[in-house]
């Protein structure tokens, strides 16, 4: 009851935020953490709570990214169908690069990941409808009422988005479905010898996490109202996607959420008092501080300091 109180609450704040807030540079900056809470959170459910780490973010939000811009030139769809549609793509890549990759383990599965994310970016690189290497530029269609403006209206969809899939990965965690990836996480031969189905877990949760990736990344071609594939199928979206649970901590759902928000919003600082250049200094730096630190993130550095008391 508490948790959708606390989404309740969250979700007032945005709307009013919307409403009364007009700086923009707070939206456009805002929007970016957001994504990067939704990626952390998706990452998390493949990730933290299976222990199956994974560089293909790029190629699951690539491709949602992608799917909306061309669905969009098509058809001139409006976003909820090309988040809709990016879901439905990303999720079917997760499923079949999850039946071809997660018999591998360790560092193998996460070459494959990479060579997924080489693959997509080939993939729309040789596409010409889709732009190929110069990219594709997009215009974006008439605002609808009652936003003033494009980017109030995004960062509200991302928001929305955000909190229905912190919910989704709340109700995994609690779920059966999370008992039984946090088993194989621990020890894949004991759960499957306890009589867990290791790799249907493992497929759903790969399909589950590309599936909100996939959905994180469509409404980025309408945020830039341009998509190219050398920015789209970044490894920093990788970067931070991983980042981001190791610093919060990847056990609960909240840990990918406290990570990101502290991670992006750092990030954004430094890119306007320093330069953009920094970021990857910044997570570098992060990343070694808690891995030496706290191994558990800030959650795990929470709970030790309560146990103390």
């Amino acid at each position: 009851m508490k948790f959708w109180i606390g989404i309740a609450i969250t979700l007032a704040i945005t709307l009013a935020t919307v409403a009364f807030v007009n700086f923009d540079y707070f939206f456009f900056a805002g929007y970016t953490v957001l994504m990067f809470v939704m990626l952390a959170t998706a990452w998390n459910i493949l990730g933290g709570y299976a222990g199956y780490v994974n560089f293909g973010t790029p190629a699951f939000f690539g491709l949602g990214a992608y799917t909306a811009a061309v669905l969009y030139k098509a058809t001139a769809a409006p976003l909820v169908v090309q988040i809709a549609a990016a879901a439905v793509m990303s999720g079917l890549l997760g499923l079949v690069a999850g039946l071809l990759t997660l018999r591998l383990r360790g560092i193998f599965f996460a070459i494959a990941t990479i060579a997924l994310v080489v693959i997509v970016e080939t993939v729309f690189i040789n596409w010409r409808y889709a732009g190929g290497a110069t990219g594709l530029q997009l215009l974006r269609p008439a605002l609808m009422w009652p936003f003033e403006s494009y980017i109030k209206m995004l960062f509200l969809v991302m928001a929305i988005m955000v909190l229905a899939s912190i919910a989704l990965a709340r109700y995994i965690e609690r779920s059966w479905f999370g008992r039984g990836l946090r088993a194989l996480r621990d020890s894949e031969e004991a759960a499957e010898c306890s009589g867990v189905p290791t790799l249907r877990l493992k497929v759903f949760a790969c399909t589950v996490s590309g599936a909100l990736m996939g959905a994180c990344g469509a409404p980025m071609p309408m945020y830039l109202s341009f998509i190219e594939p050398a920015s789209t199928f970044n490894l920093n979206y990788a970067i931070g996607a991983l980042a981001s649970p190791m610093i919060g901590g990847t056990a609960h759902w909240l840990g990918p959420v406290i990570g990101a928000l502290l991670l992006s919003s750092l990030q954004q600082l430094v890119t306007v008092t320093i330069s953009n250049e920094m970021n990857v200094l910044v997570v570098g730096v992060l990343l070694v501080v808690f891995v030496v630190a706290a191994p558990d993130g800030i959650l795990g550095l929470f709970k030790r300091f309560v146990s103390r008391k």
